[in-house]
Protein backbone atom coordinates (compact mmCIF):
# COMPACT_ATOMS: atom_id res chain seq x y z
CA UNK A 1 0.00 0.00 0.00
CA UNK A 2 1.66 3.02 -1.09
CA UNK A 3 0.38 6.36 1.60
CA UNK A 4 0.81 9.77 0.12
CA UNK A 5 -0.93 11.48 3.40
CA UNK A 6 2.02 12.72 4.26
CA UNK A 7 3.05 14.34 1.14
CA UNK A 8 3.37 18.29 2.10
CA UNK A 9 2.87 20.57 -0.91
CA UNK A 10 5.85 23.28 -0.02
CA UNK A 11 5.80 26.60 -1.48
CA UNK A 12 8.94 25.46 -3.25
CA UNK A 13 7.04 22.33 -4.63
CA UNK A 14 4.93 24.38 -6.20
CA UNK A 15 6.86 27.01 -7.86
CA UNK A 16 9.17 24.24 -9.27
CA UNK A 17 5.83 22.63 -10.60
CA UNK A 18 4.29 25.63 -11.89
CA UNK A 19 8.04 26.27 -13.76
CA UNK A 20 7.72 23.49 -15.32
CA UNK A 21 4.18 23.68 -16.67
CA UNK A 22 4.59 27.14 -17.84
CA UNK A 23 7.11 25.33 -20.05
CA UNK A 24 5.12 22.75 -20.90
CA UNK A 25 2.38 24.86 -22.55
CA UNK A 26 4.76 27.37 -23.93
CA UNK A 27 6.89 24.30 -26.04
CA UNK A 28 3.26 24.36 -28.10
CA UNK A 29 4.53 27.43 -29.53
CA UNK A 30 8.18 26.72 -29.47
CA UNK A 31 7.87 23.31 -31.18
CA UNK A 32 6.78 25.03 -34.61
CA UNK A 33 11.08 24.76 -35.05
CA UNK A 34 11.96 24.14 -38.30
CA UNK A 35 12.03 19.82 -38.57
CA UNK A 36 15.35 19.67 -39.18
CA UNK A 37 16.50 21.43 -36.16
CA UNK A 38 14.07 19.62 -33.81
CA UNK A 39 15.53 16.22 -35.55
CA UNK A 40 18.73 17.82 -34.65
CA UNK A 41 17.93 18.86 -31.19
CA UNK A 42 16.36 15.13 -30.57
CA UNK A 43 19.36 13.56 -31.43
CA UNK A 44 21.82 15.17 -29.27
CA UNK A 45 19.66 15.04 -26.28
CA UNK A 46 19.30 10.67 -26.99
CA UNK A 47 23.15 10.89 -27.46
CA UNK A 48 23.42 12.58 -24.21
CA UNK A 49 20.52 10.69 -22.10
CA UNK A 50 22.27 6.91 -23.15
CA UNK A 51 25.43 8.18 -22.16
CA UNK A 52 24.18 9.48 -18.96
CA UNK A 53 22.16 6.64 -18.25
CA UNK A 54 24.41 4.08 -18.98
CA UNK A 55 27.26 5.43 -17.09
CA UNK A 56 25.64 6.22 -13.90
CA UNK A 57 25.25 2.40 -13.95
CA UNK A 58 28.96 1.91 -14.27
CA UNK A 59 29.68 2.35 -18.11
CA UNK A 60 32.61 3.98 -19.32
CA UNK A 61 31.82 4.93 -22.94
CA UNK A 62 31.71 8.91 -23.53
CA UNK A 63 29.32 10.96 -25.48
CA UNK A 64 31.23 10.88 -28.79
CA UNK A 65 31.80 6.82 -28.54
CA UNK A 66 28.24 6.52 -27.87
CA UNK A 67 27.12 8.94 -30.77
CA UNK A 68 29.52 6.73 -32.88
CA UNK A 69 28.14 3.14 -31.73
CA UNK A 70 24.87 4.71 -32.70
CA UNK A 71 25.95 5.10 -36.53
CA UNK A 72 26.83 1.50 -36.39
CA UNK A 73 23.36 0.31 -34.50
CA UNK A 74 22.34 -1.91 -37.65
CA UNK A 75 25.90 -4.23 -37.45
CA UNK A 76 23.87 -5.64 -34.21
CA UNK A 77 27.21 -7.45 -32.93
CA UNK A 78 28.37 -5.92 -29.86
CA UNK A 79 31.91 -6.53 -28.19
CA UNK A 80 31.79 -5.22 -25.12
CA UNK A 81 28.90 -4.91 -21.88
CA UNK A 82 29.34 -1.21 -22.40
CA UNK A 83 28.52 -1.32 -25.96
CA UNK A 84 25.88 -3.96 -25.54
CA UNK A 85 24.07 -1.84 -22.92
CA UNK A 86 23.83 1.49 -25.05
CA UNK A 87 22.57 -0.63 -28.00
CA UNK A 88 19.57 -1.59 -25.74
CA UNK A 89 19.00 1.75 -24.45
CA UNK A 90 18.91 3.29 -27.91
CA UNK A 91 16.29 0.44 -29.00
CA UNK A 92 14.20 1.30 -26.15
CA UNK A 93 14.32 5.15 -26.37
CA UNK A 94 13.26 4.89 -30.29
CA UNK A 95 10.57 2.68 -29.13
CA UNK A 96 9.14 4.88 -26.73
CA UNK A 97 9.52 8.17 -28.31
CA UNK A 98 7.71 6.57 -31.52
CA UNK A 99 5.17 4.61 -29.47
CA UNK A 100 4.28 6.09 -26.19
CA UNK A 101 0.54 6.57 -26.48
CA UNK A 102 0.35 2.72 -27.09
CA UNK A 103 2.75 1.37 -23.69
CA UNK A 104 -0.08 1.35 -21.35
CA UNK A 105 1.87 1.04 -17.77
CA UNK A 106 1.19 -2.78 -17.30
CA UNK A 107 3.71 -5.21 -15.66
CA UNK A 108 3.72 -6.95 -18.78
CA UNK A 109 5.24 -3.79 -20.55
CA UNK A 110 7.23 -3.32 -17.99
CA UNK A 111 8.55 -7.00 -18.68
CA UNK A 112 9.05 -6.26 -22.27
CA UNK A 113 10.66 -2.45 -22.09
CA UNK A 114 12.96 -4.84 -19.49
CA UNK A 115 13.90 -7.61 -21.84
CA UNK A 116 14.07 -4.97 -24.94
CA UNK A 117 16.78 -2.83 -22.56
CA UNK A 118 18.65 -5.71 -22.19
CA UNK A 119 18.30 -7.66 -25.77
CA UNK A 120 22.06 -6.94 -26.51
CA UNK A 121 23.20 -7.78 -23.34
CA UNK A 122 24.65 -11.66 -23.13
CA UNK A 123 25.25 -11.58 -19.42
CA UNK A 124 21.90 -10.79 -18.94
CA UNK A 125 20.01 -13.42 -21.09
CA UNK A 126 19.09 -15.91 -18.69
CA UNK A 127 17.33 -12.95 -16.20
CA UNK A 128 15.96 -10.34 -18.88
CA UNK A 129 12.00 -9.73 -18.89
CA UNK A 130 11.53 -11.53 -15.26
CA UNK A 131 11.91 -10.90 -12.22
CA UNK A 132 14.88 -10.99 -9.81
CA UNK A 133 15.73 -14.34 -8.21
CA UNK A 134 18.30 -13.19 -5.69
CA UNK A 135 18.62 -10.18 -3.54
CA UNK A 136 20.03 -6.79 -5.46
CA UNK A 137 21.16 -3.95 -3.04
CA UNK A 138 21.84 -0.83 -5.46
CA UNK A 139 25.43 0.29 -5.42
CA UNK A 140 27.32 3.46 -6.14
CA UNK A 141 29.64 3.78 -9.00
CA UNK A 142 32.66 6.20 -9.27
CA UNK A 143 33.57 8.06 -12.60
CA UNK A 144 36.10 4.74 -13.17
CA UNK A 145 32.82 2.20 -13.42
CA UNK A 146 34.21 1.19 -9.35
CA UNK A 147 31.46 -0.15 -6.62
CA UNK A 148 31.64 3.07 -3.72
CA UNK A 149 29.70 0.72 -1.83
CA UNK A 150 26.02 -0.04 -1.55
CA UNK A 151 23.40 3.20 -1.31
CA UNK A 152 20.41 0.85 -0.09
CA UNK A 153 18.98 -2.60 0.25
CA UNK A 154 15.66 -3.29 -1.96
CA UNK A 155 12.70 -5.57 -2.08
CA UNK A 156 13.35 -9.24 -1.67
CA UNK A 157 12.91 -11.56 -4.19
CA UNK A 158 9.43 -13.10 -2.85
CA UNK A 159 8.04 -9.68 -2.28
CA UNK A 160 8.70 -7.61 -5.66
CA UNK A 161 6.07 -10.05 -7.63
CA UNK A 162 3.37 -8.19 -5.39
CA UNK A 163 5.05 -5.07 -4.88
CA UNK A 164 5.34 -4.22 -8.67
CA UNK A 165 1.67 -5.61 -8.99
CA UNK A 166 0.45 -3.01 -5.78
CA UNK A 167 2.80 -0.07 -7.87
CA UNK A 168 1.24 -0.63 -11.23
CA UNK A 169 -2.41 -0.93 -9.80
CA UNK A 170 -1.97 2.23 -7.83
CA UNK A 171 -0.43 4.38 -10.14
CA UNK A 172 -3.16 3.46 -12.86
CA UNK A 173 -5.97 4.46 -10.42
CA UNK A 174 -4.31 7.90 -8.84
CA UNK A 175 -3.65 8.62 -12.49
CA UNK A 176 -7.42 8.50 -13.65
CA UNK A 177 -8.22 10.08 -10.18
CA UNK A 178 -6.54 12.69 -10.86
CA UNK A 179 -5.89 13.50 -7.12
CA UNK A 180 -2.44 14.29 -7.22
CA UNK A 181 -0.70 16.48 -9.61
CA UNK A 182 0.85 14.03 -12.80
CA UNK A 183 4.69 15.08 -11.40
CA UNK A 184 4.01 14.52 -8.14
CA UNK A 185 2.63 11.03 -9.31
CA UNK A 186 5.42 10.15 -11.55
CA UNK A 187 8.27 10.98 -8.99
CA UNK A 188 6.35 8.76 -6.60
CA UNK A 189 6.17 5.82 -8.81
CA UNK A 190 9.85 6.28 -9.64
CA UNK A 191 11.05 6.24 -6.26
CA UNK A 192 8.55 3.15 -5.34
CA UNK A 193 10.33 1.39 -8.43
CA UNK A 194 13.89 1.82 -7.49
CA UNK A 195 12.77 0.87 -3.76
CA UNK A 196 11.71 -2.53 -5.23
CA UNK A 197 14.37 -2.99 -7.95
CA UNK A 198 12.14 -5.80 -9.18
CA UNK A 199 14.94 -7.12 -11.96
CA UNK A 200 18.13 -8.51 -11.24
CA UNK A 201 19.82 -5.62 -12.86
CA UNK A 202 18.70 -2.50 -15.21
CA UNK A 203 16.30 -1.13 -13.14
CA UNK A 204 18.27 2.64 -12.81
CA UNK A 205 18.15 2.66 -16.72
CA UNK A 206 14.52 1.24 -16.81
CA UNK A 207 13.30 3.63 -13.96
CA UNK A 208 14.66 6.47 -16.69
CA UNK A 209 13.22 5.00 -19.59
CA UNK A 210 9.70 4.58 -17.47
CA UNK A 211 9.77 8.01 -16.43
CA UNK A 212 10.20 9.70 -19.66
CA UNK A 213 7.70 7.34 -21.13
CA UNK A 214 5.11 8.33 -18.13
CA UNK A 215 6.09 12.58 -18.85
CA UNK A 216 5.63 11.83 -22.60
CA UNK A 217 1.95 10.29 -21.63
CA UNK A 218 1.32 13.17 -19.19
CA UNK A 219 1.83 15.52 -21.81
CA UNK A 220 5.13 16.90 -21.57
CA UNK A 221 5.88 16.65 -25.23
CA UNK A 222 9.58 18.41 -25.27
CA UNK A 223 10.48 15.65 -22.84
CA UNK A 224 12.93 13.74 -26.24
CA UNK A 225 14.62 17.02 -27.19
CA UNK A 226 16.84 17.58 -23.39
CA UNK A 227 18.13 14.99 -21.53
CA UNK A 228 16.78 14.68 -18.01
CA UNK A 229 19.70 11.85 -17.59
CA UNK A 230 22.77 14.02 -18.36
CA UNK A 231 21.21 16.38 -15.32
CA UNK A 232 20.98 13.31 -13.04
CA UNK A 233 24.63 12.01 -13.99
CA UNK A 234 25.88 15.77 -12.75
CA UNK A 235 23.54 15.66 -9.89
CA UNK A 236 24.24 12.15 -9.13
CA UNK A 237 25.36 12.24 -5.60
CA UNK A 238 22.45 14.37 -4.87
CA UNK A 239 20.47 12.07 -6.68
CA UNK A 240 21.65 8.62 -4.37
CA UNK A 241 21.34 10.60 -1.40
CA UNK A 242 17.51 11.49 -2.11
CA UNK A 243 16.84 8.18 -3.27
CA UNK A 244 18.48 7.18 0.23
CA UNK A 245 16.39 9.44 2.44
CA UNK A 246 13.40 8.77 0.98
CA UNK A 247 13.53 4.64 0.48
CA UNK A 248 14.44 3.99 4.09
CA UNK A 249 10.76 5.62 4.62
CA UNK A 250 8.46 4.25 2.42
CA UNK A 251 7.17 1.26 3.95
CA UNK A 252 6.63 2.90 7.23
CA UNK A 253 2.94 5.14 8.03
CA UNK A 254 4.90 8.09 7.29
CA UNK A 255 7.12 8.19 4.29
CA UNK A 256 9.38 11.34 3.86
CA UNK A 257 8.72 11.72 0.25
CA UNK A 258 9.93 15.85 0.08
CA UNK A 259 13.47 14.53 -0.43
CA UNK A 260 13.22 12.86 -3.80
CA UNK A 261 10.31 14.92 -4.86
CA UNK A 262 12.53 18.08 -4.58
CA UNK A 263 15.33 16.41 -6.52
CA UNK A 264 13.27 15.24 -8.92
CA UNK A 265 11.50 18.51 -9.70
CA UNK A 266 14.88 20.40 -9.63
CA UNK A 267 16.01 18.21 -12.08
CA UNK A 268 13.33 18.31 -14.09
CA UNK A 269 13.35 22.03 -14.08
CA UNK A 270 17.09 21.76 -15.07
CA UNK A 271 15.80 20.10 -17.85
CA UNK A 272 13.78 22.50 -18.83
CA UNK A 273 16.12 25.42 -18.05
CA UNK A 274 18.72 23.55 -21.04
CA UNK A 275 16.26 23.32 -23.02
CA UNK A 276 15.21 27.14 -23.36
CA UNK A 277 18.46 27.87 -23.76
CA UNK A 278 18.92 25.36 -26.38
CA UNK A 279 15.70 27.05 -28.26
CA UNK A 280 17.16 30.51 -27.64
CA UNK A 281 20.32 29.75 -29.42
CA UNK A 282 18.66 28.58 -32.33
CA UNK A 283 16.25 31.57 -32.83
CA UNK A 284 19.37 33.41 -32.64
CA UNK A 285 21.51 31.36 -35.01
CA UNK A 286 18.63 31.17 -37.46
CA UNK A 287 17.92 34.61 -37.07
CA UNK A 288 21.11 36.49 -37.25
CA UNK A 289 23.93 34.56 -38.47
CA UNK A 290 25.67 34.54 -41.92
CA UNK A 291 25.16 30.98 -43.71
CA UNK A 292 28.95 30.22 -43.16
CA UNK A 293 28.71 30.70 -39.78
CA UNK A 294 25.59 28.80 -39.44
CA UNK A 295 26.90 25.67 -41.36
CA UNK A 296 29.88 25.77 -38.26
CA UNK A 297 27.09 25.92 -35.23
CA UNK A 298 25.33 23.00 -36.79
CA UNK A 299 28.26 20.68 -37.75
CA UNK A 300 29.25 21.14 -34.29
CA UNK A 301 26.18 20.81 -32.64
CA UNK A 302 25.87 17.84 -34.66
CA UNK A 303 29.53 16.25 -33.58
CA UNK A 304 30.14 17.85 -30.75
CA UNK A 305 33.29 19.85 -31.89
CA UNK A 306 35.07 21.55 -34.53
CA UNK A 307 38.05 22.26 -35.66
CA UNK A 308 39.76 25.00 -38.39
CA UNK A 309 41.08 22.30 -40.37
CA UNK A 310 37.29 20.56 -40.03
CA UNK A 311 35.74 23.93 -41.37
CA UNK A 312 37.54 24.29 -44.20
CA UNK A 313 36.97 20.93 -45.58
CA UNK A 314 33.51 21.18 -44.72
CA UNK A 315 32.64 24.53 -46.11
CA UNK A 316 35.42 25.06 -48.65
CA UNK A 317 35.63 28.53 -46.87
CA UNK A 318 38.69 30.40 -46.80
CA UNK A 319 40.86 30.48 -43.43
CA UNK A 320 41.15 33.86 -42.76
CA UNK A 321 37.27 34.31 -43.84
CA UNK A 322 36.59 31.13 -41.06
CA UNK A 323 38.76 32.30 -38.26
CA UNK A 324 36.99 35.63 -38.61
CA UNK A 325 33.88 33.76 -38.33
CA UNK A 326 35.25 31.53 -35.34
CA UNK A 327 36.20 34.89 -33.26
CA UNK A 328 33.00 36.35 -33.21
CA UNK A 329 31.14 33.09 -32.88
CA UNK A 330 33.31 32.40 -29.75
CA UNK A 331 33.05 36.46 -28.83
CA UNK A 332 28.56 36.17 -29.09
CA UNK A 333 28.61 32.84 -26.83
CA UNK A 334 28.04 30.37 -29.83
CA UNK A 335 30.74 28.31 -29.58
CA UNK A 336 33.65 27.85 -26.73
CA UNK A 337 37.60 27.61 -27.89
CA UNK A 338 39.19 24.68 -26.43
CA UNK A 339 43.16 23.88 -26.32
CA UNK A 340 45.61 26.32 -28.45
CA UNK A 341 47.55 26.30 -31.10
CA UNK A 342 47.22 23.47 -33.79
CA UNK A 343 45.20 21.76 -31.36
CA UNK A 344 42.77 24.25 -31.14
CA UNK A 345 39.29 22.99 -31.50
CA UNK A 346 35.15 24.66 -30.22
CA UNK A 347 32.54 23.15 -28.61
CA UNK A 348 28.90 24.68 -27.99
CA UNK A 349 28.71 27.62 -25.62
Amino acid sequence: MIRTDSLQITPEILGLIAGIDEFKGAWRALGTLAPDRLSALRRVATIESIGSSTRIEGSRLSDREVERLLSDLQIKSFETRDEQEVAGYAEVMELVFSSWQDIALTENHIRQLHRDLLTHSDKDAWHRGNYKATTNSVAAFDEDGKPLGVVFETATPFDSPRLMAELVAWFNEERSSGRLHPLLLIGIWVVVFLEIHPFQDGNGRLSRVLTTLLLLQAGYAYVPYSSLESVIEQNKEAYYLALRQTQGSIRTDTPNWQPWLVFFLRALCQQVRRLERKVEREKLVLAKLPDLALQIVEFTREHGRITMAKAIRLTGGNRNTLKQHFRTLVEQGHLVQQGGGRGTWYELG
